[in-house]
């Protein structure tokens, strides 16, 4: 396979280059956003499915998946503390090693908007073509690391900053923890109130009414680790 701009190989792993969603960055170097989207299609005409993900992150591990500069094996920058799949795509959360030199020029860059890509290193074990357009659907991946790179490749998801957790600055407002719900989260409007006026209880009944039983409970359960997260931080 043969190099492109948007799709390197390196010693027989492919490298998806993708602008990271930060939000914000933290004093301790952490940050979050998506290491991938499912159902884009990206410059390359490679479209992650969801699940792609799910055996190799049950296998790995966060820990197990390298944070790397620029794809360089001998430039380990930090360390992830969780990868997971959600609704939307690939969610990371990591930490950059204050430690580590190129870890602070990193930081650095980041912060002065400078970088704000993140790349997979990955192997496709199932992708099928799609017919004449040529688009590869990426059903099952084998993900080596993630890097903090220079140039993007998936134009709608960005680094926008590092995060600290989130309401860090004290309780939210009905209002405030609302738009959380629904923005970062991935609720509907409908669910974030179920689940804000009825609390978990709620939130499964009205999942219940559209999906089955395993899947409302899978929602269940990362609610449960999103709320450890918020009260964590309060």
């Amino acid at each position: 396979m043969a190099d492109r701009d948007d799709v390197r190989v390196l010693d027989g792993a492919e490298a998806k280059f993708m602008p990271l969603d930060l939000k914000s960055v933290a004093a301790d170097g952490g940050f979050e956003g998506y290491a991938s989207l499912f159902d884009r299609e990206d410059l390359s005409r490679d479209v992650v499915m969801r699940g792609a993900f799910t055996e190799s992150l049950a296998q790995r591990g966060a820990r197990g998946v390298r944070m790397l500069f620029q794809h360089d094996p001998a430039q380990p920058i930090g360390v992830w503390d969780e990868l997971q799949e959600d609704a939307k795509g690939l969610y990371a959360r990591g930490r950059l090693m204050a430690d580590v030199a190129k870890a602070r020029e990193v930081m650095a860059l980041m912060k002065a908007g400078a970088l704000d890509g993140l790349s997979i290193g990955f192997k496709a074990l199932k992708a099928k073509r799609q017919g004449r357009s040529g688009v590869r659907r990426l059903e099952k991946i084998d993900l080596w690391e993630i890097s903090v790179v220079t140039f993007p490749m998936l134009p709608d998801a960005r680094v926008s900053g590092f995060k600290a957790q989130p309401f860090a600055g004290g309780v939210p407002t009905a209002r405030s923890f609302e738009r959380w719900l629904t923005r970062d989260a991935g609720m509907t409007r409908s669910e974030a109130r179920a689940l804000m006026r009825d609390g978990l209880k709620g939130f499964q009944a009205l999942r219940e009414a559209s999906l089955g039983g395993c899947e409302a409970q899978r929602l269940a359960e990362r609610m449960r680790d999103a709320a450890r997260r918020i009260t964590g931080s309060l």
